[in-house]
């Protein structure tokens, strides 16, 4: 048990849920089940443990696990709170992201950070909002809530709030709206500055390795196309992102060759038709699933 990798992950909401993708995009085989704290994958010396969120940093920095994945306004805020915890982001990951705002009444006085002076303003993550608070020299009262921090300021418990958000539909539908970002966060693989044994840190080295291509494959495509041999240089210059593109002459034809490139940057509708201006013609554009350098 001592050589098997052990991971901290939250056990349910939507970042869980992307997390768990994630690993199994990475080819790791294991089950959750209901109410269970140990998840075993079954193809790698690795175990996930299933967990309170605002657990997952202790969980790292204390030794009870190796890694974790976590949200980055949940490690900002443990961090924060902790000044002596040894834990630092390894990866950022790309999925769950969201904004940890601040905000008021829509209609109300405050439609500034500058405005928040003498006021009070409810919060699950006093850490964060008080550091920022500093950092920009305002003086105000923070209020902490462990949830329903939108209904603060109707309540009169608080003037503004200080909340995570995705949509904005929960502070429309309580009359708030956003007027500043105080923290941009994602989901992030989070570690300690523990040494790993030889063992650990090869199946780590292998996880990592794997979650590097899940992440260089999300935006990444496969294009194909036919061309003139004429316009090749063109089109490898519109081509996003691309290396060098493969290209192979087509069967009888003397001028036209084929051009398969990885592009690793986003390709948008503008892209095709530029490449169709250029003389591209049969362009066919493949997603990946995965990537290894």
């Amino acid at each position: 048990m001592t050589d098997r990798l052990r991971i901290a992950v939250q056990k349910k909401g939507r970042l869980a849920d992307e997390s768990f993708a994630m690993l199994k995009k990475c080819g790791l085989n294991f089950s959750v089940r209901g109410d269970g704290l140990l998840a075993r994958v079954k193809n790698m010396p690795i175990d996930l443990l299933l967990v309170r969120d605002d657990d997952i940093p202790n969980f790292v920095a204390s030794g009870a696990c190796d890694f974790g994945l976590v949200g980055e306004n949940v490690f900002a805020e443990e961090v924060l709170a902790s000044e002596d915890m040894d834990i630092e982001i390894v990866r950022r990951l790309g999925f769950s992201r969201c904004r940890l705002c601040l905000a008021a009444d829509a209609d109300g006085p405050i439609q500034s950070p500058q405005d928040l002076n003498g006021t009070k303003i409810a919060t699950s993550y006093p850490g964060v909002l008080n550091a920022y608070l500093k950092d920009n020299g305002i003086k105000a009262a923070c209020v902490e809530m462990k949830g329903a921090v939108e209904l603060a300021p109707r309540i009169d418990i608080a003037d503004a709030i200080c909340d995570l958000v995705s949509s904005g539909a929960t502070l429309e539908a309580n009359g708030l709206a956003p007027f500043a970002t105080i923290l941009e966060s994602e989901a992030v693989l989070i570690g300690s500055g523990r040494k790993l044994g030889p063992n650990k840190q090869a199946i780590f080295d292998r996880l990592l390795s794997r979650i590097d291509g899940v992440i260089r494959s999300k935006d990444s495509k496969y294009i194909m196309l036919n061309a003139p041999r004429s316009q090749v240089d063109a089109i490898t210059k519109i081509l996003p992102g691309s290396d060098a593109p493969t290209i192979i002459p087509l069967a009888g034809s003397d001028d036209l060759v084929a051009v398969q490139a990885v592009c690793t940057e986003n390709v948008f509708w503008q892209t095709l038709e530029d490449l169709k201006a250029a003389g591209a013609r049969a362009i066919l554009v493949l997603p990946i699933e995965k990537m290894m350098n």
